[in-house]
């Protein structure tokens, strides 16, 4: 079992690494694999919808998005970490998730997701929000904890303080821990679900 790790917070060490620490604790000791990558504080471009990466097989831009297609690629399962920036997710961070779901074309179904955000007060649940559907649109199962993923903190390091939150943390990692090693028993016992063609509709025809 291999975890993807995003860090999406500009500060490396930040109350969204405080989270995704507590949950990388955990994973090491059910035997999980991590790799965790700092994105937030690069300069990410966000999609032109230019179409390229259709015939390339990866995106034009070629940045950290493509460095971590691979690993997307062959992980079991994604989490996501956020800070809350006026109820939305850093800019950075959807630019990058933006490219990285649209340019790969590799069947992301059942991999496992998971988003955890950290706000000083509010705006975390349309965050959560925001950040779920990128696995939704995907097929990928979301992993749930013990209440909505999020952690309280302004300053780096009070998150340390928010018991509930770290706990929060900890659920989510064991509980991720168990659907993807229950997706890998279902896979090799039933295979993946059957998978239709697409149909691509519009509003105008």
């Amino acid at each position: 079992m291999k975890v993807l790790m995003v860090n999406g917070s500009p500060h490396a060490n930040g109350n969204t690494y405080t989270a995704l620490h507590e949950m990388q604790q955990v994973f090491e000791k059910e035997g999980v694999e991590t790799e965790l990558i700092h994105i937030g504080n690069q300069a990410i471009r966000s999609c032109i919808a230019c179409g390229a990466c259709a015939q390339k097989g990866r995106c034009v831009f070629d940045d950290v998005v493509n460095e971590a297609a691979s690993k997307f690629e062959t992980c079991d399962g994604l989490v996501v970490g956020s800070p809350v920036y006026y109820a939305s997710a850093n800019a950075t961070l959807v630019a990058f998730l933006t490219r990285l779901f649209y340019s790969t074309h590799f069947d992301k179904t059942m991999k496992v997701g998971a988003c955890v955000v950290a706000a000083r007060r509010g705006g975390l649940s349309s965050t959560f929000d925001e950040l779920n559907k990128f696995f939704t649109i995907s097929g990928m199962p979301v992993a749930s904890g013990q209440y909505w993923n999020s952690i309280h903190g302004r300053a780096a390091g009070e998150a340390a303080q928010d018991a509930e939150g770290l706990q929060g943390m900890r659920t989510l990692a064991r509980n991720m821990t168990f659907l993807m090693k229950s997706i890998a028993l279902g896979k090799d016992a039933y295979g993946l679900p059957e998978r239709e063609p697409s149909e691509w509709t519009n509003f105008i025809r």
